[in-house]
């Protein structure tokens, strides 16, 4: 078994974390590159993340996450957004990116653009927002595979008030909608889930080939 498949057996939603032990910032950084690098469809990425590292703004946070502890104990809390008004200007400037990034004229990406003006953009606003949200479970899952092969602890979680957050956070001022957290740390030797064996399953019950 390969060290990567070992990380991800080693790896858990972890419940229970150390505020004691914090994550570094070079590690933390790596994480957030990864997180960055994700895939995405066309690469439009339509989500951010807020890093929250204030105790105060947790703590504050904390009470619209029903009391749980990871978002207090962790190093840090991640709140995933996706983005509200992907649009014209939004596409403009995704397009204006890729010029500049791969030093290309604007005009070269004009059959990209018209695909995306011809599909994503041809949504309905429900549509568009249910898009954008899974494509924010792309990166999550981006977050959780990179954090394993570093053997840094993730606990991914929905369940906490989206309004609460927004409204905390003043997300609907910048076209956001909170949809999913994660809080990065280190499990505490307490937590009752750290050496349970992962639960999946089998190969044949999940995979059909054909």
């Amino acid at each position: 078994m390969n060290t990567y498949i070992e990380n991800l057996h080693w790896r858990y939603a972890t419940k229970n974390f150390n505020p004691e032990k914090q994550v570094s910032k070079d590690d933390l950084e790596t994480l957030l590159e990864a997180t960055r690098l994700s895939a995405s469809s066309y690469g439009l990425q339509p989500y951010e993340v807020m890093v929250i590292e204030d105790p105060e703004v947790r703590a504050k946070l904390k009470l619209a996450a029903f009391g749980q502890p990871q978002i207090t104990d962790s190093s840090c809390l991640l709140v995933f957004a996706f983005n509200t008004k992907v649009d014209e200007h939004y596409l403009e400037e995704f397009i204006k990116n890729n010029s500049e990034t791969r030093n290309i004229p604007v005009e070269d990406f004009q059959d990209l653009k018209e695909m995306i003006q011809n599909s994503v953009l041809t949504f309905t606003e429900e549509a568009k927002h249910n898009w954008a949200s899974r494509q924010v479970y792309i990166a999550l899952g981006n977050l959780l595979s990179a954090a394993a092969d570093i053997k840094i602890d993730v606990c991914p979680m929905e369940g906490f008030n989206s309004a609460e957050f927004d409204e905390l956070l003043d997300l609907e001022s910048k076209n956001l909608k909170s949809v999913t957290l994660a809080t990065i740390g280190y499990r505490s030797e307490t937590d009752q889930l750290k050496d349970a064996l992962k639960v999946r399953k089998s190969k044949d019950e999940l995979f059909t080939r054909i």
